[in-house]
Formats: structure tokens, sequence, C-alpha cells
């Protein structure tokens, strides 16, 4: 059975269409036919005026952008451009807050609206039921339904109209009363669901209420990132909501210069959007301080802790007084977050969206392929081939190394496949323009290491496949929930190895959990019954065999 027939729940084998980089001719069009399954030739044009535009020999990976999205030479900024978390921060010294001292300020804005009061608490279970929401803490105000409920100003309920929502999502509508209220609180949702929106609007409305900066001050709101593709897009939603509020902001990341940066940060911005290593560096040159910080905002928690951020988050925060605003997001809620929760939050609510357990969006289709290393090459080209029939199929793959990544990237070019990457050693201009290329759909195939795994917002991603498996089963929900965004599908492959076995109980847990699927081979790597034998690691009665398929290994279309 294919993937294709997986996915649709039907029989068969696949159509007849010739091998991995069969496409259709030469092309003809300056992106070889265009699409996902173009020409490998054609004529002129692109950026570097090769044979084609994506399968030919020099249009974009020998021209300007020297080949470095393709699996070429790379520049080597590193992650973020980031010293060793061992020795950022050592020159900041930590304050010592009188809070008796402190200037005063306000932080609960909410006034329930008589919709919400006269709602019976019957209809808020029923709500708070129906979209599995779990609530800890004391005096917990009641979710908003509409936005009308919501109390913010009349500008921002205008922008949301004007953006096309119609309502807020679950976490919006839990989250806005409790962060408009004051109240530390950390956010457990998947990726996907509205968190973005749910700290900015509170954000705005908490620094429109605060006295207005003067020079010298720093930020009023910070709102720190794993990484600088997830803080360029939370600046995006900040830019789109803080205009008509007249709020400023700026974004500070490493792999980009500085001094567009500093300006922003010495001219005086209300909101800070930012990487934890080069936040770091400006405290330490004085280029900003965090004195007039009163709303702290850590996005994607589990995601910092597991990048090592965690001391520079520990730095950072003890620069900011202790009387502040915190609210902390994350995917997972694991023992790391739980004790930085606990050390940074004060009597704070806590929101669980959906299960309890680790969990992926249900929305995803997941499709397990269990098997060798060696069989991965010819696996993917012959999923490519069936995704390339599907009208939408825009695709994410997933590599643990960017030594990996890169390889696979310039085989698929080589092959005719419009392939980008992106990861930790590309400069900050090439990872800019692989997003445009990708979003606007030029590039519809998108090769990454877990640099895109969190805050990469794509919202037509259909296709995720995971070429290898990753470390851990967190990982794997984040990477899969790139597709199945804003309440759509999508559908998720995982080549998994023999070599991943630790994984499988996790895995089976995620599976179960989303009602999927189970491959009766993830028991087995489980309860470790049995060892992989043959060349490709099946029996002859193995159900997930392609029909035709010999033991002997793949389609036998070659090798790249």
């Amino acid at each position: 059975m294919s993937f294709r027939d997986q996915r649709r729940g039907g029989g068969g084998g696949r159509s007849d269409r010739g091998g991995f980089g069969d496409r259709g001719g030469a092309g003809g069009s300056s992106r070889g036919g265009g699409g996902f399954r173009g020409g490998r030739g054609g004529s002129s044009g692109g950026r570097g005026g090769g044979s084609s535009s994506y399968g030919g020999s020099s249009s974009y990976g020998s021209g300007s952008y020297g080949g470095s999205s393709y699996g070429g030479s790379v520049s080597r900024n590193g992650f973020g451009g980031q010293k060793s978390n061992n020795t950022q921060g050592a020159n900041l010294r930590k304050p010592r807050w009188d809070l008796e001292r402190l200037p005063p300020f306000e932080k609960n804005f909410y006034n329930p609206s008589p919709a919400l009061t006269s709602r019976s608490q019957a209809e808020v279970d029923h709500f708070l039921s129906t979209n599995q929401v779990t609530l800890k803490g004391r005096d917990v105000p009641r979710p908003i339904q509409y936005f009308e409920e919501s109390g913010f100003p009349s500008p921002i309920l205008g922008c949301l109209k004007k953006q096309g929502f119609e309502q807020p999502t679950c976490i919006q509508g839990v989250g806005w009363p409790i962060a408009l209220s004051g109240r530390d609180m950390v956010g457990i949702a998947q990726t996907g669901s509205g968190k973005t929106l749910a700290y900015t609007l509170p954000a705005i409305v908490h620094i429109n209420n605060q006295p207005r900066l003067e020079r010298g001050d720093g930020p009023i709101a910070l709102v720190l990132a794993p990484t600088r593709e997830l803080a360029q897009q939370i600046q995006q939603v900040a830019n789109e909501f803080g205009n008509v509020a007249r709020i400023r902001n700026t974004c500070v990341f490493g792999g980009a210069p500085k001094g567009g940066q500093a300006r922003d940060l010495e001219r005086g911005v209300e909101i800070v959007i930012a990487t934890p290593g080069r936040l770091i560096d400006f405290l330490e040159s004085g280029k900003t301080n965090l004195k007039r910080c009163t709303y702290l905002v850590l996005d994607e928690a589990d995601r910092m802790l597991d990048m090592g951020f965690e001391p520079q988050i520990r730095k950072i925060v003890e620069q900011i007084r202790p009387d502040r605003q915190t609210l902390m997001w994350s995917a997972t809620w694991p023992k790391e977050v739980r004790i930085l929760a606990e050390d940074f939050l004060k009597d704070y609510i806590q929101i669980n969206v959906g299960s309890l357990t680790l969990s992926a969006n249900h929305n995803i289709l997941q499709i397990i392929d269990v098997c060798t290393e060696n069989e991965k090459e010819n696996k993917l080209r012959i999923l490519l081939d069936e995704i390339g029939n599907e009208s939408e199929n825009k695709s994410i793959i997933f590599a643990e190394t960017k030594r990996k990544v890169d390889e696979i990237t310039r085989e698929m070019r080589k092959l005719g496949w419009p392939a980008m990457c992106i990861h930790g050693d590309k400069s900050q201009n090439e990872r800019d323009w692989v997003l445009q290329e990708f979003r606007s759909g030029r590039a519809p195939i998108l090769v990454a290491t877990d640099v895109a795994a969190r805050g990469l917002d794509v919202e037509d991603v259909k296709f995720v496949i995971n070429y290898d498996y990753p470390n851990c089963s967190e990982d794997y929900v984040h990477r899969i929930g790139r597709t199945g965004r804003s309440q759509k599908k999508g559908t998720a492959y995982t080549f998994f190895t023999q070599g991943n076995s630790k994984q499988a109980k996790d895995l089976i847990e995620v599976l179960r959990e989303a009602n999927q699927v189970i491959n009766p081979k993830l028991y087995e790597l489980m309860d470790g019954s049995r060892s992989f034998g043959g060349r490709n690691g099946f029996n002859s009665r193995s159900r997930w065999r392609q029909p035709g398929q010999s033991n002997g290994g793949g389609y036998g279309y070659g090798e790249y």
C-alpha cells in the first residue's frame, strides 16, 4: 500500500509514472515548468542566469546566492551568532530591587462585560470541556467567546475584523481575561493555536496604561523567543496591531548586523522581541536596560530550554523588577519548564488546552514507516512523487543535522525537485529569502533542521516529512505541527528506524492519543522482541511493504 493509499484509506498500488526524477521532459518556463513538478531544463532565467530556475545548472545554485540555499557552501554565523551560554551575561550585575522605592504601575485592566457575567456557570463549564481546557489557580476569570467581550479598544477590535478573524481561538478566549487582569500565567497549547495574539494584545493594553517612555528608558514589554524566525513572526503581529495604538517595537536576534537593532533600542521602543543571546549583548553594552519592563513573555519556553538558553534567560529575568507580570507559553509541560515557572511566576494560573499528556494536533494524519537507514533515500523519492500529484503540496522535510539537510537538498535539486533549505549556519538574509520563496510557493519544498520546527508560521503547509526522527518526541510533535494549522488538515510522514527504538514508546502514546493507526512494528521495536532482518528490515508478510516491492529494497530507481 502506498503512502497516498494509507492517507486516503484506500488500497492499490502507486501510479505508474516513472522514477523520482521523471518530471515531464525538459521544462520550458523560467521555473522549469512551474510548481512542484517542474521540468529540469528549459529556458534561461532566475537569479543567476543559468539554464533553468530550479533544475538547471546555475540559475540559483551558482548565481548571486552562491548555492548555499541548496546544499552548497554556507556562511558560518552559528545559530544566531551567539557566544557560549557559560560566558554570556558575565558582566551583568543583578540589581538590588527595593520594592518600596520602585515607582508603582498598574496591571489590572479587566472589566468583565455584562454578557460574560450573565452567562451561567453551566455554559462556561460546557465551553471549557468542549475545548478540552483545564485550569489551575485561584480566582480564574471566566473565558470570553466573542471579541466584543474582551474590552479591547475599538481600534484593536477593528484591526481584528479587518484581518478576517471571526472569533477568538480557545487559548485567546481563556488567556485574554487572565492577562488583562494582571495575573501571571502559563499557557500550554499546540502550535498554531493563536498564542501570539493571546499575549500581544494584552501587552498593548498594558503599555497604553503606563507612563510614556523617556530618553534612556528601555522597553515596557519584553518577549523572549528561541529562534530568529519566531521572533520575526512575533514582530509581524506586533506591527499589525501596534501601529493602530502607536506602539513601537524592535526585533533583536543574532546572525544579523547589530547597528540597526542598536539604533532602535537607543531611540526607545515600547516592545522588544528578542532571542536571549543578542539581548544579553545589548544589555552588557548598555544599549538598553530593563528597568521599565513590567510585562514579560517567555514564548516557547520548552524550546528555549531545549536549546540551552536557561542560563541566559535567568540572567535576563534578574534584570527585571520582581513585581512584573510574567506570561509563559509552551507547547509541552516537562519538568524543566515547571521548575522555570515556579522560579519566575507568582500565584500563577495555568491553562492547558488539549491533553495533559504529550499530544499532537488531531487535524494531522500521522503515517509511520518503520524502515532501515539505507531505505530512506528511495522512500523519499517515491513519497515526493506521490505528493507531487496533489493539488496542494507545499512540504517541509526535516533532517537531524545541517550536513544531512545540505546533502538532501543538493541531491533533490539534481533530480529536478524545487527544494531549498535552512539551518543554523545560514546567514539571516539567506534564511529570510528562502522562507519568502517557500511562503510564496515559488519553492514548495523546504528542507530544514529543527531551526524551523517551531515558530515557522506558514498556513498552507500540507505535508511534513521526518526524514530523521528527532531525539525526543516533543520535537516530533512540534515538527508535525507545521501542518494542520488554523483548523486545516495536514499529513505527516515519518521514517522510523531501529536506531530510534528508545522513542517508540513515546511515539506510540502520541499516536494513540490522536486516534491514529499504529504501525505494528513500533510495538516490536518498543518491546525489543525481535531483531531487524534482511536487507530492508521487512519480512514477507509486512503490510507496510509497497505492492510490487521485493525484499531487496525499494523500487530500484537508482541512488541519489
